[in-house]
């Protein structure tokens, strides 16, 4: 996903790009592991346009997932949807202080800062590759629900809850220190006193 910098200008310029599952095998690694995230085409838009030296660039990364549920372990498809804007300022003689950051600015003619809004570009083209699969990995949920309401698998049988109900019984204990209860009747302590 490469734009060239020359054709930046104060007019607004559109850009379309689509990453199969080529791109996301080099990019991403996420279809390539059983249970993982699997991902349609992501299909990324970006509105660029140049005040002064900087580069203002707007964009959306849409795609469909289909993601394990955290609970019941059911596969479902949820979209993702994320905007963006980036803004660029010329690099210039400036080096960036991480060895990463300079890597990246050599090898991308992209240097983001830590908060994935600023950075810095050198050179005739940015490769927005890197940027656009930290977008997609930042926007997969860390635990994901196929539904709000959904109840789980019961933790003593296995049994979806969703589906079927089960007779285990749901034993909670008095307290959080009710296991601390024990330790007191066997120093020889009767229950219910305390010091």
């Amino acid at each position: 996903m490469k734009w060239l910098v020359d054709r930046v200008t104060e007019d607004v310029s559109e850009q379309t790009f689509v990453g199969d599952r080529a791109w996301q095998a080099t990019h991403l690694a996420l279809n390539q592991v059983p249970g993982e995230p699997g991902l349609g085409d992501i299909e990324v838009s970006i509105a660029a346009r140049a005040l002064a030296s900087n580069l203002y660039l707007d964009g959306s990364v849409a795609a469909e997932s289909e993601l394990t549920c955290s609970r019941c372990l059911a596969r479902y498809c949820a979209p993702i949807r994320e905007q963006f804007r980036l803004v660029l300022e010329p690099a210039g003689d400036r080096i960036p202080a991480d060895p990463e950051g300079a890597a990246a600015l050599e090898a991308d003619g992209l240097c983001l800062s830590d908060e994935l809004e600023t950075g810095w570009f050198r050179g005739p083209e940015i490769n927005l590759d890197r940027y656009v699969s930290e977008i997609v990995v930042l926007a997969l949920p860390v635990q994901p629900v196929c539904r709000e309401e959904c109840r789980g698998l019961c933790p003593r049988c296995g049994v979806d809850q969703n589906q079927e109900s089960c007779d285990c019984s749901e034993e909670r204990p008095r307290s959080p220190f009710a296991a601390l209860e024990k330790l007191r009747t066997k120093r020889g302590e009767p229950e219910g006193e305390s010091r």
